[in-house]
């Protein structure tokens, strides 16, 4: 049997956020946005974390992708150990792992066009000498018709905007996707469209994700295991059909049940 080798490894991974108060805004106390969460994922894996909203887990997205600080711990991206690296050293290796955010129209620029969006992140990385050519087999890939690349956000619904926000992530070839909650801000029929391009993306270049919902059957829908976040914490982990049928923290057991408000 092959030995697991994790393609991105978080060891004890702490984010905490100081408190402040009074006129000279003292340090009161400290926010444990992420408290000492550990775990892998694997290559070709899809881990999946869920949880209510507040439990931390956009704060997780975000420190793995370096957009904020860690307090304390390790983060480690294909064998290398990234949790101190300079934004400028991490450049080379930010094509590897992509990030999708909740909020398609606030991660696009209102004032230029789908094919200028996508066209330059295409020339910085240097991805394709064609970069148009390369753009219109993206933007099929993603569901969307080719005369899409002409339009503006605003003319665009949510979840094409959405989808122009995932060829955006694609166009690196990166081996990692984050997802952070990008289904919650589209209807439910939206949602199932985008679940089930992430499953042929998937299924075609055989890439990580890790998925981030609040909504646990959705989750289901794409991982091959879960983490349940509470309070910064990762309260309970494990394969997701063990997890959904058999859970054993209590907090997961409300989350299964949907008896937990998001």
């Amino acid at each position: 049997m092959k030995a697991f080798v994790p393609l991105l490894s978080c060891k004890n991974l702490c984010t905490y956020f100081p408190i402040k108060s009074g006129f000279l805004r003292r340090k009161v106390g400290e926010i444990k946005a992420v408290d000492n969460v550990c775990f892998d994922i694997g290559e070709k894996e899809i881990v999946g974390v869920v949880g209510e909203s507040g439990s931390g887990k956009t704060t997780l997205a975000r420190s793995i992708m370096r957009l904020v600080e860690p307090t304390a711990g390790e983060i480690f991206f294909d064998n290398i150990d990234i949790t101190h690296m300079s934004q400028q050293e991490l450049r080379p290796l930010r094509s590897a792992f992509q990030i999708v955010f909740q909020n398609p129209a606030s991660s696009l620029n209102p004032r230029m066009s789908v094919l200028d969006t996508l066209k330059e992140v295409v020339l910085f990385h240097q991805m394709a000498e064609d970069p148009v050519d390369y753009i219109l087999s993206l933007v099929r890939k993603v569901g969307l018709d080719e005369e899409m690349i002409a339009r503006y956000p605003h003319e665009l619904s949510i979840g094409q905007q959405q989808r122009v926000s995932i060829a955006r992530a694609l166009i690196t070839r990166p081996s990692l996707l984050v997802l952070d909650e990008c289904i919650s801000a589209l209807d439910i029929s939206v949602q199932a469209q985008v679940l089930n391009l992430l499953l042929e993306l998937y299924e075609e270049r055989r890439m990580s994700y890790l998925f981030i919902s609040h909504d646990i059957r959705a989750v289901q829908h794409l991982a091959d295991k879960i983490l349940v976040m509470k309070d910064g914490q990762i309260v309970e982990q494990g394969p997701a059909l063990e997890i959904l049928e058999n859970p054993q923290h209590p907090y997961t057991k409300l989350l299964v049940s949907a008896e937990l408000p998001v």
